[in-house]
């Protein structure tokens, strides 16, 4: 997405809109419109993303002692994509989550890996960080496909292979298992989107995992990267 300025952006209780984009909730689906341009190379990006939550579990977790929040809005859901710029669509699956705080990301974690594995008897959720003063967390859930929720122990943690960026990347999995990456989908210097195959409660599942290094997001190399990734509207 672009980075705009103040000016770009608005918003109220039920949407926001940053420059010619938006996100609008209609207490049954949320709809995201999408008009960009890609860097380096620039092309049109347009088209529309709807997420249809099967339910909106009211849950927050915890991250650290400095107010970083983590609330899966709607774990259980399905989206449907339609795009004119790319021609292209698809439905299935999906999860909705947020991360907030008071300080930035990069001020109270090192690291992060995150996973979701939808099934017919809902979704696990497993997110796990280590913080800036040495801490760990991890949290291993369970949610129904009504979206009831269920806390877990956190499976045994393994490695995966790292990325082509030399990106560590980790899971957790039933105890004296393996997992496997069955395709690198985003491939950057501090960050990687995979999907995995993992086992679970006994069962062999499907994931879409997440990892995160912020130490090489504050890199001066990495931010130095970062305008010819994401393009930047040259307006207040």
């Amino acid at each position: 997405m672009t980075e705009r300025g103040r000016g770009a952006i608005q918003r109220g209780a039920d949407f926001i809109t940053i420059g010619p984009s938006s996100l609008t909730w209609d207490g049954n689906a949320l709809t995201v419109r999408i008009d960009e341009r890609c860097a380096p190379l620039p092309r049109r990006v347009r088209g529309t993303v709807k997420l249809l939550p099967a339910a909106l579990p009211d849950r927050t977790v915890s991250l650290d002692g400095a107010g970083h929040q983590w609330s899966p809005i709607a774990p259980v859901a399905r989206v449907e994509a339609r795009f004119d710029h790319p021609d292209l669509s698809w439905n299935g699956p999906a999860y909705f989550d947020t991360n907030r705080g008071a300080s930035p990301l990069e001020e109270a974690f090192t690291s992060w890996d995150w996973s979701r594995a939808p099934g017919p008897e809902g979704t696990f959720v497993l997110y796990n960080g280590h913080l800036r003063d040495g801490q760990e967390f991890s949290t291993a859930l369970h949610y129904s496909p009504q979206g009831d929720v269920v806390d877990i122990e956190p499976p045994p943690r393994v490695a995966l292979p790292k990325t082509l960026w030399r990106l560590a990347r980790h899971t957790r999995v039933d105890l004296g298992f393996t997992a496997a990456v069955e395709q690198t989908l985003t491939d950057a210097p501090f960050y990687a989107r995979s999907v995995i195959n993992t086992r679970l409660l006994g069962v062999r599942r499907q994931a879409m995992h997440e990892s995160l290094s912020m130490g090489r997001f504050t890199s001066p190399v990495v931010q130095a990267m970062l305008p010819f990734k994401a393009p930047r509207a040259l307006r207040p």
